[in-house]
């Protein structure tokens, strides 16, 4: 089985490239420097020349701030490249995986959202992702995989290892520790959601969209003391809140997501806590 990876320098992609290679797939990653994935006549020919079985979309732009001020170019990486690829996958006779957010919902919930939740992005990069969910539908045997606050072993291009990687710099440094109270979230270890992504594929489930984060809904206080714990660290957290600080884009309060979609399809996703004792082990 050939598989096709997008963005397979960075930190979900590399995990991708690493879970797929040892299970026995010969696998064509691509980084940004061999295909520019808002070129839909490159992504066509690449797709085409590579014949895969199975293409995974980990390209992102996931400047959340960023996106506020460049729209465009959040539009042509999130939504337009998609519509590029799933056309080129469905072309090619080829299953397509594509990564969404939970930054798709206004964060107004109490509970974990589900996947049949009524999307309100409040944000340029969420309306982004958004409508790449929609393109990424238009293939019939598509899987759209939620994700959030990712953390796992860097890839070879050095790309932004999200919150917990700063986190732990400054527990090791014993710095001062600015750290969100008042956001809830599902946090995403990129060996899980590798794995997870494989089975989907491989057992044939369903397709549509599914939420694919380690369980648990959690603040970042929460995780900041639980690595600090891990780790033998004491901790010098300094509390703040989404209202205490400027930010360009909204980020939702509450965005915890459901997994029992996928425990249900036979994948149940290991306890965030679990996730992060073993990342901490395997970096350590």
């Amino acid at each position: 089985m050939r598989l096709l990876v997008t963005g397979a320098r960075g930190l979900l992609g590399a995990a991708i490239v690493r879970e797929f290679t040892a299970a026995g797939w010969e696998v064509v990653p691509l980084h940004r420097g061999a295909l520019d994935v808002t070129d839909a006549g490159a992504v066509a020919q690449q797709v085409s020349h590579a014949h895969p079985d199975l293409v995974v979309n980990c390209v992102a732009y996931n400047d959340v701030d960023g996106a506020e001020k460049d729209p465009v170019t959040a539009l042509q990486v999130n939504a337009m490249a998609v519509r590029s690829l799933a056309a080129a996958a469905k072309t090619a006779g080829a299953t397509f995986v594509h990564y969404g957010t939970d930054f798709v919902f206004d964060g107004e919930s109490d509970r974990p959202y589900v996947e049949d939740d009524r999307p309100n992005p409040r944000s340029a990069y969420g309306l982004s992702k958004l409508l790449g969910e929609w393109f990424a539908l238009d293939h019939p045997r598509a899987y759209v995989l939620r994700v959030e606050s990712l953390f796992g072993e860097p890839g070879p291009d050095g790309s932004r290892q999200g919150s917990l990687k700063g986190i732990l710099v400054r527990l090791r440094a014993g710095e001062p520790l600015p750290v969100f109270v008042d956001r809830t979230v599902s946090p995403g270890y990129t060996t899980d959601i590798a794995a997870a992504t494989r089975a989907l594929v491989e057992r044939g489930a369903p397709p549509g969209v599914y939420h694919c984060v380690n369980a648990g809904a959690t603040s970042w206080a929460d995780i900041a003391s639980e690595a600090a714990r891990l780790l033998g660290l004491p901790i010098d957290m300094t509390p703040i809140t989404l209202e205490s600080v400027a930010l360009p884009a909204r980020r939702p309060k509450y965005s915890a997501l459901s997994t029992a979609k996928l425990a249900a399809a036979g994948i149940p996703m290991p306890a965030w806590q679990d996730a992060l004792a073993r990342h901490l082990r395997e970096t350590s």
